[in-house]
């Protein structure tokens, strides 16, 4: 049996009744933090040496993040060229 159940709420509305905790005010610091903090950044070293600074587990969270974004890029690609394989047969 499948029952499938459609909730119609607002993200903060989900977020009370889950009980979850509202973070928008710590999201909203951190983003502009951040959005500070880049304004000077000119160059691809500067970005990279920002990055590893606030990285939660340094150099390592960092790489970890970089192989994850690699592995999804190559994934992407992979299944575009699916697609357009698919594409050309028929």
């Amino acid at each position: 049996m499948k029952v499938q159940v459609e909730i119609d709420c607002t993200p903060e509305e989900a977020r009370a009744f889950m009980g979850l905790p509202d973070v928008s005010r710590a999201n909203d610091i951190y983003v502009d933090t951040i959005s500070r903090a880049m304004k000077g950044v000119s160059n691809p070293e500067q970005v990279q040496e920002y990055a590893r600074q606030m990285a939660p587990m340094g150099q390592m969270g960092l790489k970890m993040f970089q192989k994850f974004m690699e592995s999804s890029a190559a994934a992407a690609e992979g299944a575009r060229d699916a697609a357009d394989k698919a594409k050309s047969k028929d």
